[in-house]
């Protein structure tokens, strides 16, 4: 079994507490099994490897909740030519950036398929944990139902292992939420709304009805420990996925004060991706890649968006990481932490937002999201203190190692 030993560091460990200076972590295979002062003796086999991460600070592994691996925004056209099996091999390019920028475990919201998460867990492709929804649920001229007004279908999915995700009434969702689980999704993804990215709706237009939302979360619940999440941007789609039972809303763009406090009341987490109509409006400044009915509905809702998450921390919503990485490049994923900060949070809050509460979400806050003996040792080594500067860690350069499960993926120190 190999020994990881980091020695002199100093540990945010993700729970909120204040950082620990001068620090020893050892790591025995695949666990944290130790950590103490540094000035206490450790004894170690010869075969250790040794970290010296004096001036640097240890972060657990960074979670991002709400991604899409087998994506990244670009041209249309370029996308219709390019051949089918290309997006594979793209997307271990992807999982590799995403590694190198800290994250090391995520939750794919649509696109991924299992060989994609086998393909990781067997070592044929770096890339973090995963959790999959393999594809998101959408009703018939919904955001994910991507037949344009010309009458052309852009969506790119639909083969064997990812399952078309279109379904109307009680009966036909309650079918096409087992095929998906059967295709082995984790996690059932619903899109409750509209959307920014989608050609023929509005991301505050209600997307199912409560019964067909219900049914979901009844189907999910049959299989011990699958939730459903919902991308939900209209207070009142919004409302509905909480009613019916659903675990986390992402995006939350026109949050009201009832779907707040029902929020509250259902201990319903907020996944915000304050990231994702930044980097839209981005890319429509320096590329052809976005659509402009979204660059359009983006420079509608972006205010909108900002105002919503922060009455939500205000009201002390439970708030998980998450980018949309997909809409942006992946291994841009940090920047999101700046954007909570700039909605209130402190970088502390940022951090455990990233770290305990997103294993919270994923419901692996057993095993990760934070640095403690007996987790798996997912661990994070910075050049820089993000506490003094979150924005410091968007620059992966700065993350100058990352450990997944007591492997060394990264090390650039």
């Amino acid at each position: 079994m190999t020994t990881l030993l980091i020695k002199n560091t100093t540990l945010i460990d993700g729970t909120g507490g204040d950082a620990q200076e001068g620090v020893t972590i050892v790591v025995r295979g695949e666990r944290i099994e130790q950590i103490a002062p540094s000035q206490r003796a450790i004894a170690f086999e010869d075969d250790t490897t040794v970290i010296d991460a004096r001036g640097k600070y240890v972060l657990p592994g960074l979670i991002d909740t709400h991604v899409h691996m087998m994506m990244e925004i670009s041209n249309l056209a370029k996308r219709l030519s390019d051949p089918f099996s290309l997006r594979f091999y793209q997307a271990a390019a992807y999982m590799r950036r995403t590694i190198d920028a800290g994250i090391t475990s995520v939750r794919d919201a649509g696109g991924a398929d299992l060989g994609v998460k086998t393909a990781v867990e067997q070592g044929l492709a770096i890339g973090p944990r995963m959790q999959i929804s393999i594809t998101p649920l959408t009703i018939t001229g919904g955001h994910g139902d991507s037949w344009t007004l010309s009458g052309i279908d852009l969506n790119l999915g639909g083969y064997p292992g990812n399952p078309d995700g279109i379904c109307d009434g009680v009966e036909a969702v309650r079918k096409k939420v087992r095929e998906v689980l059967r295709a082995g999704a984790d996690i059932i993804k619903v899109h409750a709304t509209g959307g920014v990215l989608s050609p023929t709706d509005h991301p505050e237009f209600t997307q199912f009805s409560l019964d067909e939302l219900k049914v979901m979360v009844e189907e999910a619940n049959f299989r011990k420990g699958v939730k459903v999440m919902a991308h939900a941007q209209g207070a009142q789609g919004v409302k509905n996925a909480i009613r019916a039972g659903i675990h986390s809303i992402e995006h939350g763009i026109f949050l009201d004060d009832e779907a707040i406090e029902l929020m509250l009341e259902h201990g319903t987490y907020l996944v915000p991706t304050l990231l994702a109509p930044v980097a839209v409006l981005e890319a429509a400044e320096n590329s052809d890649a976005m659509p402009e009915y979204g660059v359009r509905k983006c420079r509608e809702v972006v205010e909108f968006h900002k105002e919503s998450i922060a009455k939500a921390y205000e009201a002390g919503v439970r708030i998980a990481m998450g980018t949309d990485a997909g809409v942006m490049a992946h291994g841009t994923n940090l920047r999101e932490l700046g954007l909570m900060c700039d909605i209130g949070m402190s970088p502390m809050e940022a951090i455990v937002a990233t770290t305990k509460t997103a294993a919270a979400c994923l419901g692996w806050d057993e095993t990760l999201g934070t640095v403690e003996p007996g987790k798996l040792a997912d661990i994070v080594i910075s050049n820089t203190n993000p506490l003094t500067d979150i924005r410091s860690l968007e620059n992966k350069d700065n993350i100058v190692t990352v450990i997944q499960g007591g492997k060394i993926l990264k090390d650039i120190r």
